[in-house]
C-alpha cells in the first residue's frame, strides 16, 4: 500500500497542472476573504470612504480600470511567456532527448510560476466583479483591490525570475548536473550500509503468476508482499523488477507451493503505469543521462564536451557505490528468505554506464579518453575486487574500440599508455 501510495504521489508530480489550480484556488479564496472584510467593515474603515484606507485611494472607475489592467497584463504575459518557454524546450529536446522533458514539467518552480500569473488574473476577475459605481450603489473593495496591486508587483518580480531561471534550465549543463543529483539520490536510497543475505541457489519454478494488462513496472511493496509469503509459508520469486516493460499475460512470479490467493495478494504488490518512473529504479537517471551522451556524440549535434562530462557524472555515481553494497534481491523474514527480486549488480550498473556510450563514440578520442580516465579513478576508490575486473573489462572495450576506430596512431598510443596505467594499477585488466 505504501509503494501504490508512493507511485500515486510520483504520478501527481507529473500533473503540471496541478499546483497551478490549487494555487488559482488560493487566490479566489484570498479574493473573497478580501472583499468579505470590506463588507463586513473589519478592516477598521468604512467601504465607501476611501480617504480611510492605507492601501488603494481610488474611485470605482478607477478600480475597475486597475482591475482590468492587472487581468488582461498578467494572462497576455503568461500565455506569451510559456508560448517562449514551450518553443526553447522543443530545441532543447532536440539536443538532450524528449523523455528529459520530464524534469521541466515536474520541476515545482515552472509550475509556480504559471499558478502565479493565472492566480492573479483570476483574483483581478472576482475583485472587478464586485465594483460598482455611484449608479449601482457605490462599493469599491479597497483593501482586496491593494492585494491586486501586490499581486501584480509580485507578478513582475516572478516574470524577471523566470526568465532568467529558463535560460538556466535549458543549459546542458545544467541538466546533466540535475539529473547526476537524482542519480546520486537514487544510489542512497536504493543501495545499503551492508551486505544482504543471498537468494538460495534454487528458485519456484510453478505456481506461475500472471498479469492481465501490460505497462511498466512502477513501484514494488516489497515488505507488503514478503509479509504475506511469511505467513503462507511460501518462497515467491519475481521475474520483474522496476523499470521493465511487462507484456500481457507474461509470467511475473514464481509461488514455491499453490496458495488460493496468490495471484491477487503479487498483483496488488505491483504497480503498473504507461511509463518508467524513477520511484525505484536505480538504472532510470542512468539511462537519461546515457541519453544525453548519445544525442551529443549523434552526427548532427556532435558535441563529445558533452559526453565527456556525462561519463565524468557517471563515474561519480561509481564512486559513490564503492562505499555501498548494492542489494542482492533477497528479502529475509525471521532468518528465512521469503521473497526473491531480481535486482541490478555492479556489472549490470557498468554495462549501464557505459556500453552505449563507447559504442557511439565511434573514434571520439576524447570521449574514449575520458572513459579510461573515470574508470582509472573509480578503480582507485573501489575496493572489491569483482568491482574493479569489471572495471578492467570496460577499460578493455574502449581499447579495443579505439584500435578499432580511431585512425590516428598518436591519440590510438595515448589511449594504450592510458590502459597500461590502469593494468598496472594491479586490478587484473586483461590485453587486447
Amino acid at each position: 500500500m505504501k509503494a501504490r501510495l508512493q507511485a500515486w504521489i510520483e504520478f501527481l508530480g507529473d500533473l503540471f497542472w496541478l499546483k497551478p489550480a490549487l494555487i488559482v484556488l488560493g487566490c479566489l479564496l484570498l479574493a473573497q476573504i478580501g472583499v468579505w472584510l470590506e463588507t463586513a467593515h473589519i478592516a477598521g474603515y468604512e467601504a465607501s470612504s476611501p480617504d480611510q484606507n492605507w492601501g488603494y485611494s481610488g474611485g470605482a472607475e478607477g478600480a475597475r480600470a486597475l482591475l482590468s489592467a492587472v487581468a488582461s497584463s498578467t494572462i497576455g504575459v503568461a500565455g506569451t511567456t510559456f508560448s517562449i518557454t514551450i518553443a526553447a524546450l522543443t530545441l532543447a529536446s532536440g539536443q538532450m532527448g524528449p523523455r528529459l522533458l520530464r524534469n521541466f514539467t515536474r520541476d515545482a518552480r515552472n509550475q509556480v510560476v504559471l499558478g502565479i500569473f493565472l492566480g492573479t488574473f483570476a483574483y483581478a476577475l472576482m475583485v472587478l466583479r464586485t465594483v460598482r459605481t455611484v449608479q449601482e450603489s457605490p462599493f469599491v473593495p479597497h483593501l482586496a483591490i491593494t492585494g491586486a496591486i501586490a499581486l501584480a508587483l509580485l507578478s513582475l518580480a516572478t516574470l524577471v525570475w523566470f526568465v532568467h531561471h529558463i535560460a538556466i534550465s535549458i543549459n546542458v549543463e545544467t541538466v546533466v548536473d540535475a539529473v547526476h543529483r537524482d542519480l546520486c539520490a537514487a544510489v542512497e536510497a536504493r543501495t545499503q550500509d551492508r551486505a544482504g543475505m543471498t537468494p538460495p541457489a534454487r528458485l519456484p519454478e510453478g505456481g506461475g503468476v500472471a498479469v492481465s494488462g501490460s505497462g511498466y513496472l512502477q513501484a514494488l511493496d516489497k515488505d507488503g508482499l514478503a509479509d504475506w509469503a511469511h505467513a503462507h509459508g511460501v518462497v515467491v520469486a519475481l521475474r520483474i523488477r522496476p523499470g521493465d516493460y511487462v507484456p500481457s499475460g507474461f509470467p511475473i512470479a514464481y509461488v514455491s507451493a499453490g496458495v488460493a490467493e496468490a495471484g491477487e495478494a503479487i498483483r496488488g504488490a505491483l504497480t503498473f503505469g504507461r511509463r518508467p518512473a524513477a520511484l525505484q529504479d536505480l538504472e532510470y537517471s542512468i539511462r537519461q543521462l546515457v541519453e544525453i551522451a548519445v544525442r551529443a556524440l549523434s552526427p548532427g549535434i556532435n558535441d563529445p564536451f558533452t559526453a565527456g562530462s556525462v561519463v565524468d557524472h557517471l563515474g561519480d555515481a561509481l564512486c559513490r557505490v564503492a562505499s555501498r553494497h548494492l542489494p542482492t534481491g533477497a528479502v529475509v523474514r525471521e532468518g528465512e528468505v521469503v521473497l526473491v527480486v531480481p535486482v541490478t549488480d555492479y556489472d549490470g550498473l557498468c554495462d549501464a554506464m557505459f556500453h552505449m556510450i563507447r559504442q557511439n563514440a565511434a573514434g571520439s578520442v576524447h570521449v574514449l579518453v575520458r572513459m579510461l580516465d573515470v574508470l582509472t579513478r573509480v578503480a582507485e576508490v573501489e575496493r572489491l575486487t569483482d568491482r574493479t575486473a569489471e572495471l578492467a573489462r570496460h577499460a578493455d572495450l574502449v581499447l579495443a574500440a579505439a584500435r578499432r576506430d580511431v585512425a590516428d596512431p598518436h591519440d590510438l598510443a595515448d589511449l594504450e599508455a592510458r590502459h597500461a596505467r590502469f593494468v598496472a594499477m594491479g586490478v587484473g585488466g586483461r590485453s587486447t
